[in-house]
């Protein structure tokens, strides 16, 4: 990592009965940095508070982390000094800060750097609260004695027994409006002794909560009773075991959880259930807080104080289920007894920023140092997680079927390449359209599912050939009609669509391909009748819109709900019997390992989005690949088949899940000097592959997929093991000896997700 000079010789002076903080920063360092306590704050710092400290050869104040606390060690020498205390109490217990020194090295960053992630921005600030007078009874004055005290007035006397009743500080004016006086007597009192005052910190708001009303619980079915009775079995001794609740879409795995989670509450633990970001919807929510008292939510479209104020609920245990994304496995519960994730197979679940972990692999670390079991639900797994079960490092709780005996819907694959619509430059092939039409007459309703938003997703230049990209990334713009620009999608540089080619001055510049703009507009031109609602990011800016969109087709407002990935998923409306895929070959298309991967969960999941309810439901495919195994096995709903299909193809090519990889990524405004800095890194890399690390391959350097993205260009390099330990070793070892040019920086991914 990249450390500062050591303390400089005026300072190394023998020090006696010191007691030492050891701090980290919110910096890539490898090791924390020791500091004396100094007098005042004796007694005072512990692990888990925030501290200012001077820090490199210029001393300037940096806030830090303290791990902490020890005795100095005999001839120890002299420390500089802790600044400033900046927490009265820890942020994280011993539990969170050993978790989060395991992430630090899992996943080869600093502790510091985690720990800033992890503890909310909000939490740090102390976000929604404010501090105020407060009045208690003095030290000494806290019986009933206080009253007999000699010349109280009935005012004064009736401040006193206020106090002495709730047994706690009061806010001035609270207790001058309780005691129906003004401030005079209360003065009075605190002058004779007999009250103080002080400043504390006070709530201004609590988070926002919905009554929700109580909902009876589902009748089980025979496969639901008994995938219970699996996962209630460690439950009950309280021992970790990771549970993997392999169930197809409506096969109820939602009522299993909810059932488990009750179990834990009747012992007085708490449970965490993350979900997908996107899965957030008040459908969600609701189901949980019908069912429980006390629920937390938890997400990123959460004001600072809102987070603050569930977090400190969570962390008083008087909260039962804590329901949020990735982040909430982080949730302080001081009695947590099981956590869930449900759709674990979704990309969402890995962090792309620093520290790039993975919510699975930490929530697994956690359940293990904990003692509790953790439940993984998906239809369609993982290969890391199925590999596992198949292995038996986990426990496969297997749900092939859904509730009430529904049958899955049937899957047609239409070729693209031989429709006459399509030919003809329509989004609509002719089953699709047919389809549509038959299912709106019939008062069914639609989904149709296209993973590209914009209006067209390529710019191109008919004379030339030249697509148009982002002049600050390697990215195609995309046509966004409704703004009359072409738009980056990576950097959201935007601009109006030139008048002729840049590379040739020809004016045949066309618009490609269909986004979900023109799929909306041409969905309404061919069925004027219908209602269409459109949901992508573009279309769902306003806080709340996405929850609203979905209770309006939830209530029958809308006919045809098409959109990008954020429809795919976790959604239940009984009254759809058409879902179209528009194009499947979108995720096919991507230079990733998990290409074929993704394009199976993508469209299995959306296809379970109908036939939940009696009348059935049947999912069209629109794809020019056929014959792609992903499409294939998707459309006969086999996973069993995928998996073993695509784990021979990933064993053949050493690749994850059978092996582990650290991607490293270079970033720099210079091409040349990134390019060089990261064959330089390369190169020592190969050179350090000594004894045991003589099995590790290191791949490249070379250009990154997108070379070049907000100005920055990128080159990277992987290092590929049979262990995360072996390739931990060999990165660490080298990464001591490494000086970066000033301008070029690097990020390192452990089991990364993310192809670009």
């Amino acid at each position: 990592m990249f450390g500062f000079a050591e303390t400089p010789e005026w300072q190394q002076a023998a020090q006696e009965d010191v007691l030492i903080a050891d701090v980290v920063f919110n910096l890539p360092l490898e090791r924390p940095y020791s500091y004396a306590i100094p007098e005042p704050l004796r007694g005072r710092v512990q692990a888990g508070q925030r501290v200012l400290a001077p820090l490199g050869r210029s001393n300037r104040s940096v806030v830090g982390y303290c791990v902490g606390v020890r005795a100095s060690e005999k001839g120890q020498r002299a420390l500089k000094p802790i600044s400033e205390l900046l927490d009265g109490e820890p942020l994280l217990d011993p539990s969170m800060l050993e978790l989060t020194r395991w992430i630090g090295e899992r996943y080869l960053c600093g502790w510091g750097q985690v720990l800033d992630s992890v503890i909310p921005a909000g939490v740090r600030r102390k976000s929604g609260t404010r501090e105020i007078n407060a009045i208690s009874l003095a030290e000494g004055s806290e019986t009933e004695e206080v009253l007999k005290a000699p010349r109280l007035t009935r005012q004064q006397k009736s401040v006193l027994e206020i106090l002495l009743k709730e047994a706690r500080p009061l806010p001035a004016a609270e207790l001058c409006e309780r005691a129906g006086c003004g401030p005079g007597p209360v003065n009075t009192l605190r002058k004779r002794g007999l009250i103080v005052a002080e400043r504390v910190r006070t709530e201004v708001a609590a988070a926002e909560q919905r009554d929700v009303e109580a909902q009876e619980d589902l009748l089980m079915n025979e496969q639901q009773v008994k995938a219970l009775d699996q996962i209630l079995r460690p439950i009950r001794v309280s021992e970790y075991e990771t549970l993997l609740l392999h169930g197809v879409t409506g096969s109820g795995k939602t009522e299993v959880y909810i059932r488990a989670i009750r179990e834990v509450v009747s012992y007085g633990r708490q449970a965490i259930v993350l979900v997908p970001e996107i899965s957030l919807t008040p459908q969600t929510i609701r189901r949980f807080r019908s069912r429980f008292a006390s629920v937390a939510v938890l997400h990123s479209h959460m004001t600072d104080a809102e987070r603050h104020w569930q977090w400190q609920q969570i962390a008083s245990g008087d909260i039962q289920v804590v329901v949020g994304a990735r982040s909430a496995v982080f949730a302080p519960t001081p009695h947590l007894g099981l956590i869930v994730i449900d759709e674990e197979h979704e990309p969402s679940f890995k962090q792309d920023s620093t520290p790039r972990y993975h919510a699975r692999e930490v929530a697994r670390r956690r359940c293990q140092d904990e003692k509790v079991p953790l439940i993984l639900g998906s239809a369609t797994p993982t290969l890391e997680s199925w590999l596992r079960a198949q292995r038996r490092l986990d426990t496969l709780v297997s749900m092939p079927n859904r509730v009430a005996g529904r049958p899955l819907p049937p899957v047609v694959i239409v070729d693209t390449r031989s429709d006459p619509r399509l030919a003809r430059g329509f989004s609509l092939g002719r089953a699709m359209f047919t389809a549509i039409g038959s299912a709106l007459k019939a008062k069914g309703q639609v989904i149709l599912f296209l993973n590209l938003r914009g209006y067209s997703p390529v710019v191109w230049c008919r004379s030339c050939g030249t697509g148009l990209k982002c002049p600050n990334c390697d990215i195609s713009m995309t046509w966004h009609r409704d703004k009359a620009a072409i738009v980056c999608h990576s950097c959201d540089y935007s601009t109006s669509p030139p008048p002729q080619c840049p590379s040739c001055q020809s004016p045949a510049i066309r618009f490609l391909g269909t986004g979900t703009q023109k799929l909306d507009e041409e969905v309404q031109k061919s069925f004027p009748e219908a209602r269409v609602l459109r949901m992508d990011s573009d279309s769902m800016k306003k806080p709340g819109s996405h929850d609203e969109a979905l209770d309006r087709f939830r209530r029958g407002e809308v006919d045809i709900l098409l959109g990008t990935q954020m429809i795919a998923k976790g959604l239940d409306f009984p009254n759809v019997t058409l879902v179209g895929v528009i194009d499947a070959d979108t995720m096919l298309r991507q230079p990733d390992l998990r290409a074929a991967e993704r394009t199976f969960q993508l469209i299995a999941q959306v296809a379970g989005r109908t036939g939940r309810g009696e009348r059935g439901g049947r999912v069209l495919v629109q794809t020019s690949k056929p014959d792609d195994p992903a499409v294939k096995f998707a459309s006969k709903h086999d996973f069993l088949g995928f998996a073993q299909h695509e784990l021979a193809e990933r064993h053949d090519a050493l690749a994850p899940p059978f092996t582990a990889v650290a991607r490293v990524i270079f970033r720099g405004p210079d091409e040349q000097r990134t390019r060089q800095t990261a064959i330089a890194v390369a190169e020592k890399l190969k050179a350090a592959r000594q004894g045991e690390l003589q099995s590790l391959r290191v791949l490249g350097a070379a250009p990154a997929p997108v070379v070049r993205l907000r100005n920055l260009w990128r080159f990277h390099l992987q290092i590929v093991g049979k262990t995360h330990e072996l390739v931990r070793e060999l990165w660490t070892t080298v990464e001591k000896t490494l000086t970066l040019p000033e301008d070029v920086e690097l990020a390192v991914d452990v089991d990364p997700m993310n192809a670009r």
